[in-house]
């Protein structure tokens, strides 16, 4: 028979894996998913197993927080920027709001609270003593079953996420408003690839901290030590695995059924919502809920109700959002004779609760101008 024919294993010490050493460097895309934020808890100073450590040992560290898509633009200041800031991005998660979807939201600051730092109770946290207590176990375990190049693996693969964390451990400082001068409030508009907008009602300090500022890493050791510690390191981990090859079956079965539990819980935790791994608490977020909700049918209409809420079209045009032509400057021009005839401070609430925004036919005005527009061109 063919199975006659076929190798199996006789005997349990016939298996081989030394190439169990590869599952210690597998994994990079779920580690780097976030290192940066990682970095930034005390909790990465534990020895601890850490799934392809060498996807950290970086020839060079990032100098800012990684930005997101999306054009932000103050409602009066006007200024632009065309990228949100991480922490923004973080707070908002603007970009899983739908087509053409409009929101509102009041940002506030809260100076009792933290500032914002990495959650010390966040899935972050888990994974690092999760990875501790492998490694406390690889340690009994060599100990127990007398495997010196076991526990020389186990050492050199946990302090190695040590010294990593020591190289790249930073602190984020948002910047402050230093002038103390009054200024208009620092409401803005930001407006993301999928044709949405999300209306932000703020104080001059908040939106400077969140929107304007650079979010600057500061290290803790500088580059040339990074450097020697980058060195250090990856002569660690070539240790660690060159020790991890010549180990007893029973050890490196254990390392492989380790670095297995851990590549899972690490591709877990890159999929949960960002949002998990920080502490934002020093920020209240309070929806602002308008008359219509917050989906629209297009750009058209997702445009007047971030003009009607934000009480404003100049921002539109700065920002270049509304397309340049005539008809569209004529639709501008309109949208803000509406917005301006219309009393906001009487804060009318539809029967749900929701605040009424000026009545206009958007879409019919478009029309008509559009049709203007041509005639002109064409007589």
């Amino acid at each position: 028979m063919v199975l006659e024919k076929m190798y199996f294993l006789a005997n349990f010490g016939d298996l081989q894996l030394d190439i169990v050493g590869f599952l210690a460097i597998l994994g990079e895309a779920s580690v780097l998913a976030n290192s940066q934020v990682g970095s930034l808890s005390n909790f990465s100073y534990l020895p601890r197993l850490l799934p392809a450590p060498q996807a950290l040992i970086k020839a060079s560290r990032a100098e800012r927080l990684e930005p997101s898509t999306g054009k932000v633009v103050g409602t009066y200041s006007l200024g632009i920027r065309h990228h949100l800031n991480h922490v923004a991005h973080i707070l908002h998660s603007g970009d899983k709001l739908p087509d053409y979807a409009v929101r509102c939201v009041q940002l506030t600051k809260n100076l009792e609270m933290p500032p914002v730092r990495a959650s010390t109770n966040g899935p972050l946290t888990y994974l690092s003593i999760l990875g501790c207590c492998m490694s406390v176990v690889l340690v009994i375990l060599s100990v127990y079953y007398d495997d010196g190049m076991s526990l020389l693996a186990t050492i050199s693969l946990s302090f190695l996420s040590t010294l990593i964390a020591v190289g790249s451990k930073w602190t984020l400082e948002l910047p402050k408003r230093k002038a103390d001068r009054k200024v208009p409030p620092g409401d803005v508009v930001i407006y993301y690839p999928q044709g949405a907008f999300m209306v932000i009602k703020c104080d001059e300090d908040v939106a400077r901290e969140l929107y304007w500022a650079p979010e600057k890493c500061n290290y803790m050791v500088g580059v040339q030590t990074y450097r020697l510690i980058a060195l250090t390191g990856t002569i660690m981990l070539m240790f660690g695995v060159i020790a991890l090859a010549n180990t007893k079956l029973i050890l490196q079965i254990a390392f492989a059924c380790a670095y297995i539990i851990l590549n899972a819980a690490y591709w877990v935790v890159a999929a949960l919502p960002p949002k998990l791994h920080w502490e934002l608490g020093s920020f209240g977020v309070l929806p602002e809920t308008y008359s219509g909700g917050e989906e629209n049918k297009n750009f058209t209409q997702a445009l007047w109700k971030a003009i009607a809420i934000s009480g404003s079209t100049k921002w539109a045009r700065v920002a270049d959002i509304a397309p340049h032509a005539t008809a569209w400057d004529r639709w501008l021009k309109k949208a803000d004779e509406v917005v301006r005839e219309y009393d906001f401070r009487t804060q009318k609430k539809d029967e749900n609760g929701d605040l009424l925004l000026p009545e206009w036919d958007c879409q019919k005005a478009l029309s008509e101008f559009l049709a203007l527009d041509l005639a002109e061109k064409v007589g």
